[in-house]
């Protein structure tokens, strides 16, 4: 059992995936999207879904531009307080990958009220409360429905200068690439489902999907800073093709300098990957080159979907220790250079 279950119903035995692993294979999700980006939109959309960016942003004036974004999904872990503070700490990250500031949020509520008692689903709440408690936000309402498996999320506003929004289509060659999280975190929630994951495991997991990415609105505003996204569902591989696409060009990866979850590759080679590693796989592979070197575990991590992950950086070369003063006085200890861009085509190379 988790070692932090405190209920009788293991939360996670109601997911069909987990986490951000619930998400639309990126495959299907760009079938379904391929007639949505013709839809006319107004100058003062700064950022719509034309490069999957993390977040809407609407210009209110020439100071002020309105970020809103949404996320929900089913449990990652089974205790329900923890799985509140998840959900509430991934909704938040997509306003600090744009560059801004949260000002308040939504609550998006599924329960299934006749399998749940009404103390679980409070503690599901209250962790999310406490978490926009840290981010300085009111959850101001939200809209509750009765569903087959417990759901969480939040809607999220918040406020960035126009000028400075950091998409996810601005890297520019020769940029370097910095992650400000581990990888790791569907093997641990696989590992959690499967009651396999120690003491240790799952406080290493409660502790890098609860720290709020807050070093996106400092980053924003360092003029070195190109491109800022977060890390989420579709793995490293799949968040990076996506700013590599919307920038027009390639990047590298160096495998050895990519930051991990403790004990998540001798978890990876012990069959606790899970299913949406191997869609997303499927969904983008064709435009990644895997050097000989990359064993089948390490492709499951860079594959491996992350709820709550870290921010991806591009960068300027001169502006790297700068940035990662700003990571590393948030006590972000595992954010590292991981790689960097380069002009051609939108492919990922790992050595």
């Amino acid at each position: 059992m988790n070692p932090s279950d405190n209920t009788q119903i293991k939360l996670t035995s109601f997911s069909h995936g987990g986490g951000c692993g619930c998400k639309i294979a990126p495959g299907v999700l760009s079938d379904i999207l391929k007639n949505t980006r013709n839809f006319p939109a107004p100058k003062e959309l700064l950022v719509g879904i034309e490069t999957s960016d993390d977040a809407a942003v609407y210009k209110l004036n020439d100071s002020q531009a309105l970020i809103a974004t949404t996320d929900f999904f089913v449990p990652v872990v089974d205790d329900p307080y923890d799985f509140g503070r998840i959900a509430a700490t991934n909704a938040i990250s997509d306003v600090y990958a744009m560059g801004g500031t949260p000002i308040m949020a939504l609550a998006l509520v599924g329960m299934p009220i006749d399998k749940l008692s009404p103390d679980v689903i409070a503690r599901i709440l209250e962790g999310g409360e406490s978490i926009c408690t840290e981010a300085g936000i009111p959850i101001a309402g939200g809209h509750t429905i009765d569903t087959v498996e417990p759901i969480y999320g939040l809607v999220v506003l918040g406020l960035v200068h126009p000028d400075k929004v950091k998409k996810n289509s601005d890297a520019r060659p020769g940029d370097k690439l910095i992650l400000g999280k581990p990888l790791g975190v569907g093997i641990l929630s696989a590992a959690v489902k499967k009651d396999q994951i120690d003491t240790s495991a799952y406080q290493a997991l409660i502790a890098c999907t609860t720290q709020l990415n807050t070093p996106g609105r400092l980053l924003a505003e360092l003029p070195g800073v190109h491109a800022l996204t977060d890390v989420t569902g579709f793995g490293l591989l799949g968040h990076l093709l996506e700013l590599c696409r919307g920038a027009g060009l390639g990047a590298t990866l160096a495998m050895e300098a990519i930051p991990l979850l403790p004990g998540v590759e001798r978890m990876a080679a012990a069959g606790l990957v899970t299913g949406a590693s191997g869609r997303n796989w499927a969904g983008y592979g064709r435009d990644v080159d895997l050097s000989a070197a990359v064993t089948p575990v390490q492709k499951a991590l860079l594959t491996d979907p992350q709820t709550s992950g870290g921010l991806l950086v591009a960068c300027a070369p001169e502006a790297v220790d700068e940035v990662l003063a700003i990571f590393r006085k948030a006590r972000f200890e595992h954010a590292a250079v991981i790689g960097e861009t380069l002009a051609g085509p939108a492919r990922v190379a790992v050595e």
